[in-house]
C-alpha cells in the first residue's frame, strides 16, 4: 500500500484545514491526498494528522469527516 513520507505506518490521515480523513488503502483517497500534498506541501507545513488507534472511528472522534 502506498503511504506518504513520515506516515508510512498509518492508514488514516487527516488534513487539518478541511477536517477530512483520507483512507490511504483507497486508491482514490490516496490520489487526492497525494495531490494536496504536492500542491500545498502538507507534511512540511504540519497540516496532516495521524490517529491512534489508526481507525476511522478515532478520526471521527476527533471531528474529522470521511473524504468522499
Amino acid at each position: 500500500m502506498p503511504r506518504l513520507p513520515k506516515f508510512e505506518s498509518y492508514r488514516f490521515i487527516g488534513y487539518r484545514k478541511n477536517m477530512k480523513v483520507y483512507d490511504c488503502d483507497n486508491p482514490d483517497h490516496f490520489k487526492a491526498l497525494e495531490q494536496l500534498e504536492e500542491e500545498k506541501e502538507l507534511v512540511k507545513n504540519n497540516q496532516l494528522q495521524s490517529f491512534a488507534p489508526d481507525s476511522l472511528e478515532e478520526a471521527k472522534n476527533r471531528s474529522f469527516k470521511p473524504f468522499k
